[in-house]
């Protein structure tokens, strides 16, 4: 994504969110709820739990509703109700999308999303008709104001723990890695006291296009702002040079 700042977009996309700080700790509880459900509520033993804890810190959520959020879930009956459901589809001038759900009501879920991509002048595809189009990798970003280590020593000991790839843009270093050894490099880096402002396993785009119209930018956007408006909706991926 040349010319374009990861870091400086992700610092606008968590300023966003700020507004709508309820929103993300709703998408960060029921990802505690699944990851509980699927390998208990002790963190020592359930790498899927650790990942959401690093991600819930990330995004500055206090520890005692981390930890409340574990209880709640490891005593939770209805924590069967949730399922994963995976949208893809296109925008205007057939920019590619992809909308991760989390919902205990199907059809409420495939209601919205639908309408949402034909509110924005949009459709909804067939499963796998835009997924081939991203790369599904762990991604970690690092502050470079936060971070100590040199480049070098960073790219090293991310390379050694078992990373596929370090970038280094204007403000932030990108680490990627395969999503099987996302937590093993995640954790490793937290155990050498590396500051991460970005931890997820992510859908990253193969080519980005760049829309010109004013008219398909807005229809794009209205698509864009119903989903992440809705609480159902987990991530959102697009291949949209903004």
């Amino acid at each position: 994504m040349s010319g374009h700042s990861k870091f400086a977009n992700i610092k606008h996309k968590k300023e966003k969110n700020d507004a709508k700080k309820g929103k993300i700790f709703t998408i960060i509880g029921r990802e505690i709820v699944i990851a509980v459900k699927e390998g208990g509520p002790d963190p020592a033993n359930n790498s899927k739990l650790r990942d959401v804890i690093a991600k819930a810190k990330a995004n500055n959520m206090p520890n005692d509703t981390i930890e409340r959020g574990i209880k709640r879930a490891a005593g939770d009956a209805n924590a069967d109700n949730y399922e994963y459901i995976t949208y893809e589809g296109y925008g205007p001038n057939g920019i590619a999308i992809i909308v991760d759900t989390l919902t205990d009501n199907k059809n409420r879920t495939a209601a919205n999303v639908r309408s949402a991509f034909t509110k924005g002048n949009g459709n909804v595809g067939t499963p796998g008709c835009v997924s081939f189009m991203f790369d599904k990798k762990g991604q970690i970003i690092v502050d470079k104001e936060e971070c100590e280590m040199s480049a070098d020593d960073l790219m090293m000991t991310a390379l050694d723990a078992g990373a596929e790839d370090f970038n280094e843009e204007e403000d932030c270093f990108e680490i990627l890695t395969d999503p099987d050894d996302f937590s093993q490099v995640r954790e490793t880096l937290e155990n050498e006291g590396i500051p991460m402002a970005e931890t997820e396993v992510t859908m990253i785009p193969q080519t980005y296009v760049e829309l010109t119209d004013e008219a398909a930018i807005k229809s794009l956007q209205r698509t864009l702002d119903l989903l992440e408006d809705d609480d159902d909706v987990q991530n959102v991926y697009h291949n949209w040079s903004e």
